[in-house]
Order: structure tokens, then C-alpha cells, then sequence
């Protein structure tokens, strides 16, 4: 027993030695994290101004990878250990159009033999963006030995291809990767939305969305994201909303990025006023806007007019405390805004602050401020910043080319307009509809109607349909031209070609028809407008009510005030005016008060011709007083006179019984240089007459010398009867020979003024010497023209110059034979005066 205890001892302890002296051998990996870490590197040239900031990534390097690897790269001259990210440059550096080897690059890294670079160098290609490189070394890698197919590479290459647009080819991958017997996880549907999405094909979406659910894959938020992106960039918001509400119920919740997708959907379906009430109920769940929310609020507030609110919103985010600071579509839409409001010195400050604020402005900026210019008609700004979009690296793109052939044909560059055109096609850029409608803009807005119908034919030769923004065009050429047949012509072309008109268009025929004087043709098209149930609008009314006006159809522009009043149409400042002028024709001044005083309540300000048309029917109702308190009443307001306001002014004042007033407001003119016209020279001569200021009319000479070619004869007949009455006769003469020297017209009662004139002051001499002169300028004197000179030879010259004065006579009949004039001069004077009156 003893024995066989002591045995057992031994065991135990044999078993306890056993046990401690163990040793437990693992195979553990070297860890590979520090390989894929992101390094960055920065790049500072402080001489020109640049820098660069790089991430860099190792990946798995000889040392790496497997034994048997490294032995068959070893001592071989051919096989570099490059990073992953020096493979990355290297591919990107070569010339696919030249047919450089890719695959030859590729299997000179060692790398290759470790796939868990594949992922990465995949990701550094993606990244920069290059396409067909990535494709190439896509191809490369599934022809590699150790290739495995995973999730992220395809989600990356799908990505890759929906961010250019290759729907088709995104899809492609998503079908290749399943025959590789990857399955596709929440990402990859992701990507494949989003590539829908893109392309807006949103009911493609949505399928791929219940495939996901098929599959059951639950998705995320990304994915509703992009899935109500893809509604709503397709301008479908209401399915962009059934979306977010599902999302909410599958428990879901919303984030900044979602609410940032409904309010660009409701941007997309052109829905503002939504847009600006969802970002009210934005705020109260207490979620922050960033800087991509306030954008689109900015541009919703410029589309529904409320400028002073989206500069608010813009110059809060400037302040120093604000957390969402400005970015370049910031600037740019503010750009936008001012060129609508037509501020286009505020344009290029906001354009140069963004600069002063150290942002690079990109090519949708330097378009916003070219198009500003264009509007204006400012070409050479416009040819400015043109050209500086390629100072600065950037390559015009359609709309750059687009707004400057715009900004020619506006300053009436037609031919300049068309030399941008073609230098656009000789870059390789392919004009589209808007840039031909743009040139055949600049030629038809400048009368050459030839030359746009050439365009049309030319633009549909290339394969580009005419839209109704065409016809519209080429119907307010044929207006400017004058050219009634045309009119016909393109209506009739537009129906052959299938185009229906819409409310602008028959607007712009309707316009056309009453620049030519197609009263009835106007009508017919305003008849079939309506016919057809085409929405009329206050432009269609202000169109046909300043047409009947301008045609003196007064009774019928009435009629149309009355149907747009009654279909409660916002009226324009040109309706108003159009109708105070119908109703003041019509004799009915009380009712243009009532129109006037309807305007301003409205909160219609009313503008320069609207208080012109008001004063015209003052004077026609022979009301002074009021037109006197109409004219303080544009000083009080601050309204700044043109020429035709001022001689409508002047009229007033010399009718009723203020000619100082007169020449008091000619004066200001001059200060404010304010062209004069034959009306106003009129009435200066008129009030100078009526005070008797002979020497203010001497002084008015020097003003109306330059423009002698342009007046009137009328108007210089008055003149010169007014010199000559004030017994002003060398003046008169004088200011005569300047009308011979300038080429004005001088008539027979021209003559006749200075024959009785210098009769009246017994000059019987030059009197003769102006007969005399009339011979010379082929033009016959009357038979009263010598009765008088006979008349005044017999009463008030003695018997020798009465002789002289008859042989004289004798003379000139005997040159002039039968062909003197019967007519009545005086009279003829006195129906000038009339009509300038």
C-alpha cells in the first residue's frame, strides 16, 4: 500500500511539473493599420502664391508581403516598391489617348501581390475623379490571380460612375458584382440611387428602393436621403415628401441634410413659397441651418422679389459671430439678385467682396456677373470679365459664351454677336437652343429680320428645333421692321413646325401687329387666345390698350381697362398711363383723376410718363392750376423730368399766363442736360414773345445753332417771325444765313416771314436782294410777295426809289415769267404755329 501511495505521489507531481513548463505558441499577423493611415502633406510656394495639401497613403510594401512574393521580386531591377498613392499619381500621368500601358505599370509593383492595397488604390483614383483610368485599373485588378470581389470597391467604382453621369455603366456594376457573387449591402444601393437619381430617372429609384426591401437590407438614412434627392431633383416634390414622410414612420428621423433636400426639391418644382415655410417649421425643431440652407432660401426670396430679406439673410451670415458663413454660391446669388433689381455697380462689389473675402469665385460666378453686364448692354464690362475667366484657369463654358453674345446683340453688335458665336463652335463648344436664340435676338432687335430668319434655318440644319422663345423673337422683329407679311409668315411657320404658341408668345404677335398698324390682325389674335383658353395677363392687356392708344382707338382702349379691371389683373405703369391718356382724349378728365389717384393707392408709384400723360390731360381740359400742382408735386416726389415731360410743362406755363416759369425750367434743363426738341424751342420762343425778352431769344440762338439741321421749319419760322416782330431784323438775318449754312429747311414761308419783315421796317432794298435770293434757290415768289413791295413803293418812297423798285420788279417777272406762286404764305405760317401749338 505504501508503495503504491508513494507511486501516486509521483504522479501528481510529474503532473504539476508537466503543467507549469507548458508553452503555448500563437501565429499572430503584424498589424496592417499603420500601412493604411492616412498621412497628409503639404506643399507652401511662397513666390507665386500656392499651396497644396495632399493626403498619402503607404499600403503594403515588399517587406509585406508573403515570402514566396518577395522572392520572386528580388534582385529584379523591373519591380519597384511604390506606395499606394505613388501608384495612384503614376497611373493618373499617363496618356490613354496615346496608349500608354497601364497594365505594363501595374505589374511592375510589388504591391500587387497584397489585394488589401486593391481597396485603396481604387479609393485614390476614385477620388481624383479620372474615369477612365480607374476603369483600366478596374479591369487590371479582376485579371489578377489573388483578386477577390468586394462591396467596396464596387460601391466606389458605381459612385465613381453616377458622379459622370454613366447611369447605364453604374448599372452595369451592380449587376457584374452579384455575378461575382458579391451581395450588395446597404452602400452599394445607396450608390445606385444616387447614380438614378442623378440622371433623374426617379421612378428608377424608387424601384431599386422596394428591390432593397426584397432583399431585406433595411435602409438607412443615406438612403432616403438620396432617394428623396432623387424626387426632388427631378422638380417631383410632392413624391420627394411622401418619401420623408415614410422615412419618419419606418422610424427614421430627418436630419440637416434631409430638410437641406426638401428645401432643394421644393427650389427644383419651382415651389418658393413652400420652400420658405418649411424652413419656418425647420426652425421650430430647433435644428440649425448651415450654409447650403440659407442659400436656398436666399435664392427662393429672389425668385418671389424680396430682395430686402434675402440681403438680410446675407449680410447676417457675414457678421462675425455667424456660425453659417457665405461660400461662393452664396456671393453668386447675390450677384443674381442685384442684376435682376438691374444694380449692376452692386454686382461687381458683391463679385469683388467675395474676392475680399478670400474665396475663389468659379465659372457660375464669373457667369452671373457677365450676364449682369449683358442685361445692360454693357459688351465692353462683359469682354472684361471674359476674359479673365481664362486669366484665371477657368475654360468659358456655353453660358459664358452665351451672355456675351447676349451683351453685343443688347448694345447693337449684331455682327460682333455673331463672331462670338462662331469663335463658340470653333472651341468646340456646341451652341445650344438659348445661344441661337440669343443671336437671332441680336439681329432681330436690330432690324435686320433677314439675318434672324438665316439663324432659325441655320439652327435647325444642325438638328435643334426652334422653341416657342424663337417665334417670340422673330414676332417682335417683324414689329421693329415694320414688316406686316412676315408677321403672317411666322405664325405660319411655328404651326407647320408643331410649336403652340403660349401667353408670351401671342403677346409678342399681338405687339407686332399694332407696331404695324394690324388693328384688326391684333384683335384676331387676341380672339384666338382666348378661343384656345390661352391664360391672358396684364402684359397682354398693357400690349393691346398702348396700341389702341397709339392708333387713337381710344373708345376701345377704355374697353380693355374695363375687362382687365374686371379680371383684377396686376395693371402696369404703362396701362395706367395708356388709360389716363385714352380718358383724356375721350374728354374725360375727371375719370383720368380717378385712374391717377387709383395708381398711387395701389402702391403703383407713378413714374415720369404717367405724370407726363396726367399734365397733357390738364392741359387739354385747359386746367392750369392743377397741372401747376402736378408739376410740384413731381418735385416733391423726386420725379426726374425727360423732354417730352418738360415740354408738356411748358405748355401749361405759357397757356396759363407763367412764361417766366418757361425759361426758368429751360435753364434746369440745361443744368440737368436734358435734351431740348422742336416742342421746346417752341415754347421758349412762345414765352419770350409773350415777356418781350428779346434778348433771352438773341441768347437762344448759341442753343438752337447745333441742332438747326434737326428742327423743324416750323419751329425756326416762329423764331424768326418773333426776331423780326421785336424789330430784331440784323438777328433775324443772321440767325437766317445760319439756316442756309446748316442745311435746314427753308420754304416759301420762310421767305415770307423775312418779306414782311423787312417791309415793316422799310429795308425795301434787302427786300428786293431776298426776291433776288429766292430766284437763286429756285423757289417763285407769290403775287402778294410783289403787291406789297408795289403797294409800299407807291405809299412811302419817293418818286426815284419808286422807279428803281419798278424797273426792278419789271426784272424779276420777266425771269420768273408764269410761275409765280399763288399761294398765301401768312396763312400756311399761321397753320404751322396751329399744329406746333
Amino acid at each position: 500500500m505504501a508503495s503504491t501511495a508513494n507511486h501516486c505521489l509521483q504522479l501528481a507531481g510529474a503532473t504539476e511539473s508537466t503543467r507549469r513548463w507548458r508553452i503555448s505558441i500563437s501565429c499572430k499577423k503584424k498589424s496592417d493599420k499603420l500601412a493604411f493611415k492616412e498621412t497628409k502633406e503639404g506643399f507652401v510656394d511662397y513666390d507665386r502664391g500656392q499651396h497644396e495639401v495632399s493626403t498619402k497613403i503607404s499600403g503594403l510594401r515588399k517587406d509585406d508581403i508573403a515570402a514566396r512574393y518577395r522572392l520572386r521580386v528580388a534582385g529584379n531591377r523591373f519591380q519597384m516598391d511604390w506606395t499606394v498613392s505613388e501608384v495612384a499619381e503614376l497611373v493618373l500621368s499617363l496618356n490613354l489617348s496615346d496608349d500608354d500601358d497601364v497594365d505594363g505599370l501595374l505589374n511592375r509593383w510589388v504591391g500587387r501581390f497584397a489585394r488589401k492595397n486593391f481597396p485603396f488604390l481604387i479609393k485614390e483614383l476614385t477620388q481624383r475623379g479620372s474615369i477612365e483610368h480607374c476603369n483600366r485599373v478596374f479591369r487590371w485588378l479582376k485579371n489578377q490571380k489573388n483578386y477577390r470581389a468586394r462591396n467596396d470597391i464596387y460601391n466606389m467604382m458605381i459612385r465613381l460612375h453616377a458622379r459622370h453621369n454613366r447611369t447605364d455603366q453604374a448599372r452595369g456594376l451592380f449587376f457584374e458584382m452579384q455575378e461575382w457573387r458579391c451581395k450588395p449591402d446597404v452602400e452599394t444601393y445607396n450608390a445606385i440611387i444616387n447614380a438614378h437619381g442623378r440622371a433623374g430617372q426617379w421612378r428608377w429609384a424608387m424601384n431599386i428602393m422596394d428591390d432593397m426591401l426584397r432583399a431585406a437590407i433595411p435602409p438607412s438614412r443615406s438612403t432616403y436621403n438620396n432617394l428623396i434627392n432623387a424626387c426632388g431633383s427631378s422638380g417631383n416634390w410632392k413624391e420627394a415628401l411622401n418619401v420623408c414622410k415614410k422615412m419618419t414612420e419606418n422610424g427614421v428621423g430627418p436630419d440637416l441634410v434631409t430638410h437641406n433636400i426638401i428645401l432643394s426639391a421644393f427650389k427644383s418644382g419651382a415651389q418658393y413659397s413652400k420652400a420658405l415655410s418649411y424652413f419656418e417649421l425647420m426652425k421650430g425643431t430647433h435644428i440649425r441651418p448651415d450654409t447650403t440652407t440659407l442659400n436656398i432660401v436666399i435664392h427662393c426670396l429672389v425668385k418671389l422679389r424680396q430682395y430686402d430679406k434675402a440681403i438680410e439673410i446675407f449680410n447676417s451670415m457675414r457678421e462675425k459671430k455667424s456660425e453659417c458663413t457665405p461660400d461662393v454660391v452664396t456671393f453668386t446669388s447675390i450677384i443674381h439678385l442685384y442684376s435682376v433689381c438691374g444694380q449692376v455697380e452692386n454686382c461687381e462689389a458683391a463679385f469683388n467682396m467675395m474676392i475680399a473675402e478670400g474665396l475663389k469665385p468659379n465659372i457660375v460666378s464669373y457667369n452671373a456677373l457677365i450676364g449682369a453686364y449683358a442685361a445692360r448692354g454693357m459688351d465692353n464690362e462683359a469682354h472684361l470679365f471674359f476674359n479673365e475667366i481664362k486669366q484665371n484657369g477657368f475654360r468659358p463654358d456655353i453660358v459664358s459664351y452665351t451672355s456675351l453674345l447676349n451683351a453685343y446683340g443688347r448694345s447693337q453688335k449684331p455682327h460682333k454677336a455673331r463672331q462670338i458665336f462662331d469663335r463658340m463652335k470653333r472651341n468646340k463648344l456646341k451652341p445650344n437652343l438659348v445661344s441661337y436664340n440669343a443671336l437671332i435676338d441680336a439681329y432681330g432687335s436690330n432690324g435686320l429680320l433677314a439675318d434672324a430668319i438665316k439663324i432659325l434655318r441655320e439652327m435647325e440644319q444642325e438638328g435643334i428645333q426652334p422653341n416657342v422663345v424663337s417665334i417670340c423673337t422673330l414676332l417682335a422683329a417683324c414689329g421693329r421692321c415694320s414688316r406686316k407679311v412676315k408677321i403672317d409668315t411666322v405664325l405660319t411657320a411655328a404651326e407647320m413646325r408643331g410649336i403652340k404658341l403660349n401667353t408670351v408668345a401671342y403677346n409678342a404677335a399681338i405687339g407686332s401687329c399694332m407696331n404695324v398698324g394690324e388693328y384688326d390682325k391684333a384683335i384676331g389674335l387676341y380672339k384666338s387666345m382666348r378661343k384656345k383658353k390661352i391664360k391672358t395677363d396684364s402684359v397682354t392687356y398693357t400690349v393691346l390698350i398702348s396700341g389702341c392708344c397709339k392708333m387713337s382707338k381710344y373708345g376701345e382702349a377704355l374697353s380693355f381697362m374695363e375687362e382687365i379691371m374686371h379680371l383684377k389683373l396686376p395693371l402696369s405703369k404703362e396701362v395706367y398711363s395708356s388709360a389716363i391718356c385714352a380718358y383724356s382724349k375721350q374728354g374725360q378728365i375727371v375719370e383720368a383723376e380717378s385712374t391717377f389717384n387709383l395708381m398711387k393707392s395701389s402702391g403703383c408709384y407713378p413714374d415720369v410718363v404717367t405724370y407726363t400723360a396726367m399734365l397733357d390731360a390738364y392741359n387739354a381740359a385747359e386746367n392750369w392750376e392743377k397741372a401747376y400742382a402736378l408739376f410740384e408735386e413731381m418735385e416733391a416726389s423726386s420725379i426726374k423730368l425727360d423732354t417730352i415731360a418738360c415740354a408738356a410743362l411748358m405748355r401749361s406755363f405759357n397757356k396759363g399766363g407763367q412764361p417766366g416759369r418757361v425759361l426758368s425750367l429751360a435753364e434746369s434743363m440745361r443744368e440737368k442736360e436734358i435734351p431740348f426738341s422742336d416742342t421746346i424751342f417752341f415754347e421758349m420762343v412762345s414765352a419770350c414773345s409773350i415777356l418781350q425778352d428779346w434778348r433771352t431769344a438773341v441768347d437762344m440762338i448759341k442753343y438752337i445753332e447745333p441742332s438747326l439741321p434737326v428742327i423743324s421749319s416750323g419751329c425756326l419760322n416762329q423764331f424768326l417771325h418773333s426776331l423780326g416782330k421785336s424789330g430784331k431784323i440784323e438777328t433775324m438775318l443772321k440767325l437766317f444765313f445760319k439756316m442756309l449754312a446748316s442745311g435746314a429747311d427753308v420754304n416759301l414761308n420762310t421767305y415770307s416771314i423775312l418779306l414782311k419783315n423787312l417791309l415793316s421796317s422799310g429795308n425795301w432794298r434787302k427786300y428786293l436782294e431776298v426776291l433776288q435770293w429766292m430766284e437763286d434757290a429756285g423757289i417763285h415768289p407769290s403775287k402778294e410777295m410783289y403787291h406789297d413791295i408795289s403797294s409800299f413803293s407807291q405809299k412811302c418812297c419817293g418818286n426815284e426809289n419808286a422807279a428803281v423798285i419798278r424797273e426792278r420788279l419789271e426784272s424779276l417777272k420777266r425771269e420768273f415769267g408764269d410761275q409765280i406762286s399763288t399761294s398765301q404764305p401768312c396763312e400756311s405760317l399761321v397753320m404751322e404755329s396751329h399744329s406746333f401749338a
